[in-house]
C-alpha cells in the first residue's frame, strides 16, 4: 500500500524501516501509542493513519491514486473530547451518530446518523460496504459531488461498531476486494491498538 510516504519527522524516524509495511507501521504506532498515552491518542492514532491512508492511495496507479478523501467517523459516545468533556453521551440503539474524525480531504458532513448513507450503513450493519458508483447506490450522501466510488469499514470492539475507515475515489470502481481485505485487517489493528 505504502511504498516511500516521503518525508518522515525526526521524531519518528524510527519507524522508518517499516513504512514499507504499512500495516506494520500502524500497528506499531497505535500499540507504542496506547502503552504510553491515554483516550485522546485515540485522535493521534486517525490523524496518522488517515495521512497514510490518503499518501498510499495517492503514491498508487489509477484508479486507486483519484481518492479524493480518506478518514474516520466516529460513534458520538466514543468521541474523546465529548467524553473527557464530561458530557453523558450515551447512545441508545435507533439514535447512534457518526462524528466526522480525522481525515484528509474536502470538508465533509460532520454528522451521519447510523444507517443513512454508505457510512452509516456500514456502522448499522457492521459490515463493509463497498460501492462502485455513488449515482447509482440509493442515499449516498454526497458531502463531495466529484466522489464517484467509496468503501466503508467499520471498526469493531465488542461487538459494536464504535468508527469507521470512510475512502472516497473521484474515479468509478476505485476500490475492489483487495482494498476489503486490507482495511478490514486495519480494522482489526485499530480496534484494538487505540483505547476505546
Amino acid at each position: 500500500m505504502v511504498n516511500g510516504i516521503g518525508y518522515i519527522s525526526p521524531s519518528c524516524r524510527r519507524y522508518i524501516s517499516i513504512y514499507s509495511s504499512p500495516l506494520t507501521a500502524i500497528y506499531e504506532i497505535t500499540y507504542t501509542n496506547k502503552k504510553t498515552y491515554t483516550k485522546i491518542i485515540q485522535v493521534s492514532n486517525l490523524a496518522n493513519v488517515s495521512s497514510l491512508l490518503w499518501h498510499a492511495y495517492a503514491a498508487l496507479p489509477a484508479p486507486s491514486s483519484a481518492v479524493n478523501w480518506a478518514g474516520f467517523y466516529v460513534r458520538q459516545d466514543r468521541f474523546p473530547s465529548l467524553v473527557f468533556a464530561g458530557s453523558d453521551t450515551k447512545e441508545t440503539p435507533g439514535t447512534q451518530t457518526l462524528l466526522l474524525g480525522p481525515f484528509h480531504g474536502r470538508p465533509a458532513c460532520q454528522l451521519i446518523q447510523f444507517g443513512r448513507g454508505v457510512c452509516g450503513t456500514a456502522a448499522e450493519k457492521q459490515e463493509t460496504v463497498l460501492v462502485p458508483d455513488v449515482l447509482n447506490w440509493e442515499g449516498h450522501i454526497a458531502c463531495d459531488a466529484e466522489s464517484r466510488s467509496e468503501i466503508v469499514v467499520p471498526i469493531l470492539v465488542n461487538g459494536e461498531t464504535v468508527a469507521i475507515i470512510d475512502i472516497d475515489c473521484t474515479q468509478p470502481s476505485g476500490f475492489d476486494e483487495v482494498d476489503r481485505k486490507w482495511l478490514e485487517a486495519l480494522a482489526v489493528i485499530l480496534a484494538d491498538g487505540c483505547d476505546w
